[in-house]
Formats: C-alpha cells, structure tokens, sequence
C-alpha cells in the first residue's frame, strides 16, 4: 500500500484498513510462534503498512 492512495481515502476507510492489518498482524504473529507460518516477509510489510497509515492519520490530525 503506497502513501498516496491512502491520502486518497477517507478518514473512515483509513480507520477500517487499519483495524484489518492489524487483526492480520495479530493473526501472522500467532502463526509464526505456532511455527504454522514460515514467511516473515509479510509481517515486515503489514507493520510498514500500519505505520503508513498512522503516518498519514498523524498528518490530517494536525491539519
């Protein structure tokens, strides 16, 4: 998820997509200690993806 297409959502789609990566982030962090889950790849992206979108919700706040 790149910066400039979650600029161009809404507050309330922001809030939801967050919500979501972070029930998956929750999700892959059970599967990796449960060793059901061998990518850590992914878990570097959602957590990139989270702090995007916080970024971006910091920023409008401020405005």
């Amino acid at each position: 998820m790149k910066i400039k297409e979650i600029r161009e959502k809404n507050q309330k789609e922001i809030e939801k997509d967050l919500i979501e990566l972070r029930n998956k982030f929750t999700k892959m962090k059970f599967d990796i200690s449960g060793k059901q889950m061998k990518n850590h790849r992914e878990i570097r992206k959602i957590k990139k993806d989270i702090a995007k979108i916080l970024t971006v919700l910091n920023s409008q706040k401020e405005q």
